[in-house]
């Protein structure tokens, strides 16, 4: 599955919450929503975030 920038992701090996900034080949980079260190996923490793999840705590 491919993601669209700007979309709000779960890393699923972390179950961590993440806006998608890029996808180049089979990696995704992602960083947490309001900024912060990117950090590469494979596709495979997220899901799309629920709009519960996607509301800040």
């Amino acid at each position: 599955m491919s993601y669209r920038e700007g979309t709000y992701v779960v890393d699923t090996r972390t179950a961590t919450l993440a806006q998608v900034m890029a996808t180049i080949g089979r990696s995704v980079y992602v960083r947490p929503p309001g900024g912060g260190l990117e950090w590469e996923a494979p596709p495979e490793a997220l899901r799309s975030a629920t709009r519960e999840e996607e509301q800040p705590r």
